[in-house]
């Protein structure tokens, strides 16, 4: 059109329409869009575990089905806990200690896109669990092949007396955050559990965790 208008009319003209065409392209800016959140959904945050996992890092659980926290959004946020107290008599009880929470991030264009969002939670669970009030001989190692990233942090602390190893694992895959706790304990004089192999199993636990979630979104 602004060849044509060139070739019948003045150059004013041209100018004019030149002029009106600039000031319509610069008031079409495009809306600003955020990136939308990949998961929409959340597991049963008691059914992220198998069986057999449950079995072997709770062998005389209390209840295999898991005690669910309350939650007022199951879609974005979700806690399950399961407890075991192994009793040998004469040599003492061992105690297990499992809980997963899961937290889930939509995108909101005011704030940041879901997976920022996880991100800074992440960082912060990160931080939180290294900052575990009165913790000893603490590490925090990467876990690989766990969501998009994953770290485990493992410490001693004591309490009541007893000698606790615990170990968080914190994982993110997209938008949703996976918070994994598992400690155990050896009372009434049972020996103390190797910290290594708590880690192990945390570590197995925390990747299905991940996968749970995946799943959920189909």
């Amino acid at each position: 059109m602004l060849l044509v208008a060139g070739c019948s009319g003045s150059d004013s003209d041209s100018s004019g329409d030149a002029s009106a065409s600039a000031k319509s392209s610069g008031a079409a800016k495009p809306s600003p869009t955020v990136a939308p959140a990949k998961f929409k959904k959340l597991p049963n945050p008691c059914e992220a575990f198998s069986k057999d996992t449950v079995k072997k890092m709770l062998p005389k659980v209390k209840d295999a089905s898991g005690e669910r926290g309350n939650s007022t959004d199951n879609a974005a946020h979700g806690t399950c806990s399961w407890s075991s107290s192994d009793e040998n008599g004469v040599d003492g009880t061992q105690f297990r200690w499992l809980d997963v929470g899961f937290q889930r991030y939509d995108s909101d264009l005011g704030i940041g896109s879901g997976e920022k969002r996880a991100t800074d939670f992440y960082t912060k669970q990160v931080i939180d669990a290294k900052d575990t009030k009165d913790a000893k001989k603490l590490t925090s190692v990467k876990t690989s092949g766990t969501g998009d990233e994953a770290t485990a942090i493992t410490y001693d602390v004591k309490k009541e007396g007893n000698d606790f190893k615990n170990t968080t694992v914190i994982a993110r895959t997209s938008n949703i955050v996976v918070t994994l706790n598992y400690n155990g304990a050896g009372l009434a004089g049972a020996d103390t559990p190797k910290g290594a192999d708590l880690l192990k199993k945390a570590q197995a636990a925390a990747k299905e965790a991940v996968t749970a979630a995946t799943k959920a979104n189909g």
